[in-house]
């Protein structure tokens, strides 16, 4: 690393303080190329059932959500046997033992927090508009806490957890408040976004209107993602309680308004479960397909269909769900809850290795960027051999500021950058 160069980029009446890394040298792999997206299945044997053991040779029955924590573990509501299953990396399916395996028949979410406790958020008498939530803590995989909410749902329940320690919870349909709510590490419950009217007003805090919020997601800049089911919009709360909508045209009716796109083109139908990967995208189980959303809100299919289900292992559009339900994020790949097919399946981005031509070992010189902007917000980096013709080479999120962003192609000649807040 032979020095650095500091440059302001001012952009309208923002300035983005940039810090060039040159002559970063970084060895990398050159032996495989990647494939793209791949589903294959990781445990489960296509029979509905209650059996432990290794991968295939296990029995889930109609499996919905799923978290993982930081060592790798999968943890699924295995709704039809009413227990929680653990799914280490290796393949290997337990049942965790807790105190409200045979108390709870209706499970509306679960998350994982930062110290791998799992929260769960549960509606003893789904369909009820007088059944009150209970917010259930699981630590050790065995010890639970159950916490009884003065808030009440009808089997329409979401969960999440910010890096904060912080949980969030949905409730709400046409009988009971829309609204999202904060449960903080005091354990002070209070609102966070919705007057309880039903509708979609964005805004600040109270002064917005959900329609039947469900699925609740969080990212490393602790932005709250909301699926408005009863709007088929996605909304985005900000930590100041500023709720925005990013997706969704609004027309979800049916299946034929699912559509991929950019913002308000892209069409959803329902939205199970949605995680953050730590680039900032969105991840959404949506039945008969997995879809992603990126920083810039473009919405692409993962894998599956929109109207087609079976059960297909395969690239991309080949592969078939029987009922995507859950999602989670774990070992670098996207793991799924196939409650249709009883499997928990796998996507990986190059499970079939291809061998290239060249040496298996190069060494490429890199350039790294540290941007001072504002956390919780989007910048687009561009690059230009000659501060004339700029390319955009990457959407990041920003969790933290300073932030450092390593541009993944080596250097040739000279090379420029800039970056730009996006709305």
């Amino acid at each position: 690393m032979s020095g650095f160069n500091h440059v302001n980029l001012k952009k309208g009446m923002r300035i983005l303080t940039l810090t060039f890394l040159l002559n970063c040298t970084v060895a990398f792999a050159q032996n495989y190329d990647t494939n793209g997206d791949y589903v294959q299945t990781f445990a489960g044997s296509g029979l509905s059932g209650y059996v432990n053991g290794v991968g295939v040779n296990t029995m889930f029955n109609n499996p919905s959500f799923m978290v993982a924590d930081s060592k790798s573990n999968l943890f699924v509501w295995d709704s039809g046997n009413f227990i929680i299953r653990k799914i280490s990396p290796d393949a290997t399916v337990t049942s965790i033992a807790t105190n409200f395996n045979l108390s709870i028949n209706y499970l509306g979410g679960m998350t994982i927090d930062r110290n791998d406790n799992i929260w769960t958020a549960s509606d003893g008498q789904p369909n009820s508009m007088n059944s009150a939530i209970t917010l259930s803590e699981i630590t050790g995989n065995t010890i639970v806490t159950n916490i009884p909410l003065p808030i009440y749902s009808a089997g329409l329940v979401g969960i999440c957890a910010d890096s904060l320690g912080n949980i969030y919870i949905a409730c709400g349909n046409t009988f009971v408040p829309n609204k999202i709510y904060q449960y903080n590490t005091n354990g002070v419950l209070s609102v966070f976004a919705g007057s309880g009217n039903q509708g979609h007003v964005d805004g600040n805090g109270i002064f917005t209107s959900f329609n039947t919020p469900t699925a609740l997601a969080c990212d490393q800049a602790n932005n709250i993602y909301v699926w408005d089911s009863g709007s088929y919009f996605i909304r985005k709360i900000d930590q100041s309680q500023n709720v925005t909508t990013i997706a969704g045209n609004g027309f979800g009716i049916s299946q034929q308004y699912q559509v991929d796109g950019v913002g308000t083109n892209a069409g959803f139908y329902g939205i199970y479960q949605m995680c953050v990967d730590d680039s900032g995208n969105l991840i959404l189980a949506c039945g008969l397909s997995v879809r992603k959303m990126n920083a810039q809100t473009k919405v692409v299919t993962m894998a599956g269909t929109f109207t087609q289900g079976g059960y297909v292992n395969g690239f991309t559009n080949v592969a078939r769900f029987g009922g995507a339900y859950g999602v989670c994020l774990s070992q670098g790949m996207v793991f799924v809850t196939d409650a249709g097919n009883e499997r928990i399946r796998q996507i990986s981005s190059n499970p079939l290795p291809q061998v290239v031509s060249g040496a298996n070992l190069g060494i490429g010189t890199f350039a790294g960027v540290t941007i001072t902007g504002i956390v919780g917000r989007t910048y687009q980096i561009q690059s230009s051999p000659d501060l004339s013709t700029w390319t955009t080479v990457a959407t990041v999120l920003l969790t933290s500021s300073p932030y450092l962003w390593i541009d993944q192609n080596p250097i040739a000649g000279n090379k420029f950058y800039q970056a730009m807040l996006l709305p």
